[in-house]
């Protein structure tokens, strides 16, 4: 989330694409969709797409894309999203920027839920 601004409930409000080498990735989409790409250290650096949705390319050992959704009560969704089937993979967790979790739908696919 590189800008701060209302963010709706339920709306999609970054990604991260990971994947093991980072710096090819920041060359790729940055060359290729004209993204500004922001290190912001070793294997992780900020996106800035045109029209402002922002996210994150992310160094891991395996290549996924995540989508962050925004949420007014963190904690609650969380759990309805157990009773629906999710596996939380990171509980709520404030990392000094934002306070997200992660959980895993039924088919495996993780998603950032972030706390607005």
């Amino acid at each position: 989330m590189s800008e701060q601004s209302p963010r709706p409930a339920s709306a999609v409000v970054h990604f991260d694409i990971s994947g093991p080498n980072d710096e090819e990735l920041n060359r790729f989409y940055g060359d290729l969709l004209d993204w500004r790409i922001d290190r912001k250290g070793p294997g992780y650096a900020l996106v800035h797409t045109p029209g402002g949705f922002g996210g994150a390319i992310v160094e891991a050992e395996h290549a996924s894309v995540v989508l962050g959704v925004a949420v007014p009560d963190l904690e609650q969704v969380v759990a309805h999203a157990r009773k629906l089937g999710a596996v939380v993979v990171m509980p709520p967790t404030d990392n000094g920027w934002v306070t997200k979790a992660q959980v895993k739908d039924p088919a495996g696919n993780v998603l950032t839920l972030i706390q607005t």
